[in-house]
């Protein structure tokens, strides 16, 4: 497949052919590149909780770089760097692309107000959100709106149909929920199901090689419903991308306080994952990004990987990883060292 014609900020529009695939989003007709790219990076460092994001400026050419590639799925959150995520990624996709070319996601839960309102998946809450979203992307509608988390103080009855009617109103395609246990996954579905209110259709949730717990419910749900799956940190927060040894301080590394809680308690064993990693990439003659992505895109039901990319190399490694084929014999190998980790991600 070609990547989308699109306009840079230094020169005229150019069309690059690169490998890309496109698959359904779970049973909808909506056809999404195989690999996201997801938008948590690009914000006003100094706004929000990341203060490791890329500017403006810095962020333009990854989301430009990406339509050339043939991505057509992004991916954000109206808590990401205070909203000013999504108006770096609205500006973007505006001046690169043309609105209807691209499957533009983006998420409601996080706190954006201090007020006690300013936060949550009531009624209250997501009409206002779903307002702000499409003010700061620039946008008629969302093609998928997920929440971020579950809500435990708003019964999810009201929740459902608050986005129901964010639907039928038509700022919205699609709906997605993100990490939650699959008891509450099952129920909302179920809920949609008996009242006739829009059903999730995707399910973004914390899946990797280091961390599979996913696969003992989660997955299989998805599997049996038709939901599309679009697991957040592929690599583990970058463990999954050098040597064991090689691991670094970065600035995100330490400011980053969500992502260090992720992988704390099961150093061991994910030692051996790593180094298992860099056996098969070293067979390969490829960076170890593309042997994890390549694990993930052969696993049953995955539809696309969420991607960050801050660094050129970033982007070409995820595209790369889907013409890597590996053997039973490899997957195999990855995946035996793993050991039950605590569930995690779900906050």
């Amino acid at each position: 497949m070609c990547g989308l014609r699109v306009q840079s900020d230094t020169g005229p529009a150019r069309l690059e052919i690169k490998h890309m695939e496109y698959v359904n989003l779970g049973k909808t007709g909506l056809r999404v590149s195989r690999i996201c790219l997801g938008c948590m990076s690009y914000g006003v460092p100094e706004r929000g909780a990341h203060p490791w994001s890329l500017p403006e400026e810095q962020s333009r050419p990854y989301i430009s770089r990406a339509l050339e590639l043939g991505i057509n799925f992004f991916d954000t959150a109206n808590v990401y760097s205070d909203g000013t995520s999504e108006e770096i990624v609205g500006r973007a996709l505006r001046d690169f692309a043309k609105r209807e070319d691209v499957v533009l996601a983006t998420k409601v839960h996080g706190r954006m107000r201090p007020d006690v309102n300013g936060a949550g998946l009531s009624r209250k809450a997501i009409f206002s959100e779903i307002d702000h979203s499409l003010r700061r992307l620039g946008t008629d509608y969302v093609d998928l709106y997920q929440i971020h988390r579950w809500d435990a103080q708003t019964p999810i009855e009201e929740t459902l149909e608050a986005l129901h009617d964010v639907v039928k109103a038509g700022k919205a395609r699609y709906i997605g929920a993100s990490s939650m246990y699959s008891w509450q996954f099952c129920k909302a579905l179920y809920l949609a199901d008996r009242h006739q209110w829009t059903r999730f259709v995707s399910m973004q949730n914390h899946y990797n090689l280091l961390y599979r717990e996913e696969e003992r419910e989660m997955m299989g749900l998805c599997k049996a419903e038709g939901i599309g799956v679009i697991p957040w940190s592929p690599l583990a927060r970058g463990y999954l991308t050098r040597a064991w040894d090689e691991r670094r301080s970065t600035e995100r590394s330490e400011t980053d306080v969500f992502g260090k809680t992720l992988y704390v308690s099961t150093e061991e064993a994910d030692r051996k994952i790593v180094e298992r990693v860099e056996q098969v990439a070293t067979a390969h003659a490829v960076p170890m990004a593309q042997v994890a992505l390549a694990w993930m895109l052969q696993k049953d039901p995955v539809t696309s990987p969420i991607i960050g990319a801050t660094k050129p190399h970033h982007l070409e490694d995820a595209v790369a990883a889907l013409s890597l084929r590996l053997t039973p014999e490899e997957m195999a190998s990855l995946e035996e060292p793993y050991v039950p980790h605590p569930v995690l991600g779900f906050s």
